[in-house]
């Protein structure tokens, strides 16, 4: 249903079709997608074997409510963005090959994703317990200069916000989020840690064929890429209920298109008046970080948490497509799950879907295809 008339019909149509082709098409089990404005879901629909209610893994979608939960802590005193790692958690890095690198890392470092140990090991079974967690980070090291150079830390940079979050509050990561975030907004369909594993979320399927060497050389020169720690398979891995449970503060959540939008209706509105509006206004628009992405050699356009569209004209490398305002933020999930807030335009968008692309050539066109199509459906709002 597309209340008050609020969407452009046509894009609309335009959106409907091209994710209605990728389900009959077989490259996608699955999806979902929500537009919401004004506080409520305005647009919903499902695709393929999803209904309304189908929970889906959202992956680094993940990292906003993390992000959510520390602006608070800001505001209230308990963290600042200049706040060294080693101030909350005194043995992080200190075992490693470069003790006074990590020993300048700050919570800006770790939310911009500058801190410079993107590849760090952390897996099962020492993920389970924070004293774990904490002595395996005590061995980590850098790669470089903490703030001299950007590149993304897929999970490691959040597990460190999640123990420093556990070490201000003094419980654990998974139960701060439900209390500060979850709970006060009544997110009921979006969920993270013990209830996750619980959940009946609809199972991933890796499809598609990897990039042909030929394919890589002619986009980027090279013949081989390294996907690191973001592969098929380990993103499978997260249909293992056990694996959810642990509640992986970069990576973890499962959500509805509707829960999620909702919750950046809260960003955009602050609602429930859950932040300080000076915090909340930095953490969704002020960019602490503009070195380029090494994937993709564009600015990295990082706040402290989340990502910005900016009006360079690169929007479209960011995972947000060319068609939001320069003010759009969000932060997008592997697998190819879009998630942005308009302030221009107060719209929402969530895309989640069940497919994991092997060729991540092809993710990357179907995201700019979806997102472009969403961004264009919400202008402009007639009066």
């Amino acid at each position: 249903m597309n209340k008050q008339g609020q969407l452009d019909n046509e894009q609309l149509d335009r959106l409907r079709s091209k994710v209605q082709d990728e389900v009959d098409s077989g490259r996608m089990p699955a999806a979902q997608f929500a537009f919401a404005h004004d506080g409520e879901v305005v647009l919903t629909e499902s695709f393929g074997t999803a209904t309304g209610s189908t929970l889906f893994n959202i992956f680094s979608a993940t990292k906003a409510l993390i992000a959510g939960v520390i602006w608070q802590l800001i505001a209230e005193g308990s963290l600042a963005p200049r706040t060294l790692v080693r101030e909350v958690l005194p043995e992080f890095g200190t075992e490693g090959s470069t003790p006074e690198w990590m020993g300048m890392i700050t919570l800006e470092h770790v939310l911009t994703h500058t801190g410079g140990f993107p590849t760090a090991p952390l897996g099962p079974p020492k993920w389970d317990t924070s004293e774990s967690r904490r002595e395996v980070m005590s061995r980590w090291r850098c790669t470089w200069e903490p703030g001299t150079h950007f590149e993304y830390h897929p999970t490691a940079a959040h597990w460190v916000a999640a123990e420093m979050i556990s070490a201000v509050e003094q419980r654990d990561h998974r139960d701060v989020v439900a209390d500060r975030i979850l709970k006060p907004l009544g997110l009921e369909q979006v969920v993270f840690g013990e209830p996750a594993a619980s959940a009946e979320v609809t199972p991933l399927v890796a499809l598609g064929q990897v990039p042909s060497a030929a394919e890589m050389k002619e986009l980027f020169g090279i013949e081989n890429f390294d996907l690191g720690e973001v592969t098929p398979d380990i993103l499978v891995a997260f249909n293992e209920p056990s694996i959810r449970a642990v509640g992986v503060p970069g990576a973890g959540g499962v959500a509805t298109a509707s829960g999620l939008a909702l919750y950046y209706q809260a960003l955009l509105h602050n609602i429930g008046g859950l932040w300080s509006p000076q915090v909340l206004a930095d953490g969704t628009g002020t960019i602490r970080c503009t070195m380029p992405d090494p994937m993709t050699g564009v600015a990295a356009n990082r706040t402290l948490g989340l990502v910005v569209s900016s009006d360079d004209g690169q929007s479209a490398m960011r995972g947000m497509g060319p068609t939001v305002s320069p003010l759009a933020f969000g932060h997008n999930g592997a697998g190819g799950q879009i998630v942005w807030g308009d302030p221009e335009t107060g719209f929402s968008f969530v895309f989640l879907t069940s497919a994991i692309e092997r060729n991540f050539i092809t993710e990357a066109k179907r995201i700019l295809s979806i997102a472009s199509k969403a961004g264009l459906a919400t202008r402009p709002v007639s009066s």
